[in-house]
């Protein structure tokens, strides 16, 4: 039997009177890109900041590649490299400096080959040698990428890494880790963005309150909930009959519509026609994340 890549039991941390997690049993297998998703104060971070042995859990077990993060957390430590949220540095050391130190943390003493592999990978070859106080917000979250990979380990976590990037670095660190993922590197995603989960990830598990509202995959779980929409922009929106005005709601300037199915657009929008309202432009959209969890939570 393959060992998971990580195995969460009855997962429980509370602060007083708050369950920030809530009875979570979550595995995932060894080679997953897995999304983890959910909104804000859904337990996301907690949870993660458990798997990294910043927060001891107040039941249950987790392991990473099978050893307790708990019972053993030095040797869970070397199995994950965690890209955190938040652009956390020492401002008196370079970035070549920073990546020795981490380096040293996991008793790698002569790492500089695979240091230079990760320099370059992530575009900071040029910067190597600059003072990490120097550097912008995106290239300081390419050294924390950097600090999370440099001892190699087999499970990756990303919380929220695209958080406020540029579009060069969102596609960079994509394509890194697509390349890390298919040399048999586990990585967990935890993001905003239901696109990369949509395009990244095989599965995702949805948390809701401290549970798991959702686990499934990626494309079933959009299949059923994903629901597509119409937004209208209209010349006179006063003359839709009040039943049909009440199918959309003013967002962007326009109006937006769910559609059941794809099949539902020409209806409608040959109801708008015949109202007279005018239709000057038209766009498909595909509910966002926070509607796609509205619908988990009311089917749950």
């Amino acid at each position: 039997m393959t060992t998971p890549a990580i195995d969460i039991r009855g997962l429980v941390k509370t602060y007083g009177s708050l369950r920030a997690l809530d009875g979570v049993d979550l595995t995932v297998a060894p080679g997953e890109f897995f999304a983890l998703l959910g909104p804000n104060g859904a337990g996301k971070t907690t949870l993660i900041s458990i798997l990294a042995g910043l927060v001891r859990p107040t039941a249950g077990s987790v392991r990473v590649m099978g050893v307790d993060v708990v019972g053993d957390g030095p040797e869970a430590r070397r199995q994950l490299g965690v890209v955190p949220q938040e652009l956390v540095f020492d401002p008196f050391f370079t970035v070549r400096e920073t990546l020795r130190i981490q380096s040293g943390y996991f008793g790698l003493l002569r790492n500089d080959d695979w240091i230079d592999e990760l320099l370059a990978a992530l575009e900071l070859t040029d910067k190597a040698d600059t003072n990490m106080r120097r550097l912008s917000g995106g290239m300081k979250r390419r050294v924390l990428v950097g600090q999370a990979l440099v001892h190699r380990p087999p499970v990756i976590v990303l919380d929220e890494p695209t958080a406020g990037v540029d579009v060069a670095l969102r596609q960079g660190l994509w394509a890194l880790m697509r390349g890390l993922n298919a040399e048999g590197h586990t990585i967990v995603l935890t993001t905003h963005y239901l696109e990369e989960a949509e395009e990244l990830c095989g599965r995702v598990a949805m948390l809701k309150q401290g549970s798991l509202a959702a686990l499934a995959p990626t494309q079933q779980l959009l299949a059923r909930y994903a629901q597509r929409q119409v937004w209208l922009r209209l010349s006179d929106a006063d003359r839709l009959p009040a039943g049909l005005a009440s199918r959309f709601t003013s967002a962007d300037g326009g109006w937006l519509a769910d559609l059941a199915d794809i099949g539902a657009l020409e209806p409608l929008l040959a109801a708008v026609r015949q109202s007279g309202a005018g239709l000057e432009d038209l766009e498909l959209r595909r509910a966002d994340l926070e509607q796609v969890f509205l619908h988990l939570t009311e089917s749950a």
